[in-house]
């Protein structure tokens, strides 16, 4: 699976992550990497294939929220969210084919307005009335590696990209100069994030919802989740 990332490849995922420009801990921009471009992303493509790429901690970064709280973002550097990039081009199209109809947040050609439509034609269709609005508190950081882990080896045998994710998930964080390594999540800002979460609720919350709470409800019941 792996012998897919050539150099061209690196092309593609520099490509779609140039315009993702905010620099990690180490400083550097996408217009400081694209300076010697083609080496870079050779160099960097090595290193992810012989397994010596280090996983550089992600940059604590907090936006607000509209509640007055603030959003714990996790910056990695451009060249680990290039290598991130990669990886999520292999594995995006082998979950695609696995992900359930009821998912719609960080999904190519998927949207809110996907999500809202369909929930609509659902309502149409069942003619219900009820809507239960839920939300899984800080969920990003709150993904237990062992499970995910687990549901990664139903798929994905790749030793190498394995190893990379592993590198990610135990890359760690730095906020105000301290360096600490949560034991479960996987931090937002991360390119790989949001697939990782797929993977994850696909297997907890969409296929359980599917396969085992829908057949035993006495009515009709649908399922949008948009995160």
């Amino acid at each position: 699976m792996h012998h897919l990332i050539d150099l061209d490849w690196m092309f593609e995922a520099w490509t779609l992550t140039r315009k993702d420009g905010a620099a990690g801990i180490d400083g550097r921009t996408a217009d400081d990497y694209e300076k010697d471009l083609e080496a870079n992303l050779e160099s960097l493509r090595i290193r992810m294939m012989s397994g010596s790429y280090h996983a550089p901690p992600v940059r604590r970064h907090y936006i607000p929220k509209a509640d007055g709280s603030r959003r714990p973002l996790g910056i990695p550097t451009f060249e680990d969210k290039v290598a991130q990039r990669a990886i999520v081009m292999l594995l995006e199209p082998i979950y695609e084919e696995d992900f359930l109809d009821c998912s719609f947040g960080f999904r190519p050609e998927r949207s809110a307005h996907d999500a809202i439509r369909t929930l609509r034609d659902g309502i149409m269709d069942t003619g219900q009335r009820w809507v239960i609005d839920a939300d899984i508190s800080k969920y990003f950081d709150s993904i237990d590696h062992g499970h995910l882990r687990s549901f990664l080896d139903l798929r994905i045998r790749d030793g190498v990209i394995r190893r990379m994710i592993d590198k990610w998930l135990n890359a760690g964080v730095l906020e105000q100069g301290t360096l600490s390594r949560p034991v479960a999540g996987t931090p937002q800002g991360g390119v790989i994030s949001p697939l990782l979460a797929n993977i994850f609720l696909h297997y907890v919350l969409d296929k359980w919802f599917a396969k085992v709470a829908k057949p035993r409800l006495k009515r009709r019941c649908l399922m949008v989740r948009v995160r």
